[in-house]
């Protein structure tokens, strides 16, 4: 089985290394499914991923530069007050907007001053080193139209065919 497009589904408990909370988990939910090689989730967890079989288990350690990067103190930056006009501000709150190219970005609350906002661009997890308990329900070869349109079950609409044809 190669490293690229394979079904993996996984439950998960995700904790910054070293620390009790826990951020994130799916444990006793939906698993949390992706084909991979199609930059799903984060390189570092998926890089190990691959190498394990339905009803492995394991506990994963992840790089800031193969989660979210490292911490870069110039995404933070202080914006007008009138920006964010209408909007009940708090400090730690994320907010949502579209970068220069289109992109959805999410931003921290991190100052709300007398006439400017300051936000962080950083992802939350950003320059940290993540610690991920998975447990490996599922992994399999993708279908050739999981492979096609990246999702796990196929595209949405596919005559199930495996062309991808959307018939």
């Amino acid at each position: 089985m190669t490293n690229e497009n394979k079904v993996i589904s996984i439950e998960y408990e995700l904790r910054e290394k070293g620390k009790d909370e826990i951020l994130d988990s799916n444990m006793g939910g939906a698993p949390l499914s992706f084909v991979s090689g199609k930059g799903q989730i984060i390189p570092g967890l998926e890089k190990e991923l691959v190498k394990m079989n339905a009803g492995d288990s394991a506990t994963i350690t992840v790089s800031p530069n193969e989660a979210y990067g490292e911490y870069n103190p110039e995404a933070v930056q202080t914006l007008p007050k009138e920006q964010f006009a209408g909007i009940d501000l708090k400090v730690g709150m994320p907010l949502y907007g579209q970068s220069e190219d289109g992109q959805t970005v999410q931003v921290t609350v991190k100052d709300i001053g007398e006439n400017g906002v300051t936000v962080d661009f950083n992802h939350p997890l950003a320059g940290k080193e993540l610690e991920f308990k998975v447990n490996v329900l599922e992994s399999r070869e993708a279908t050739p139209d999981e492979v096609i349109s990246g999702q796990v079950g196929g595209s949405a609409g596919s005559c199930g065919c495996g062309t991808g044809c959307g018939c």
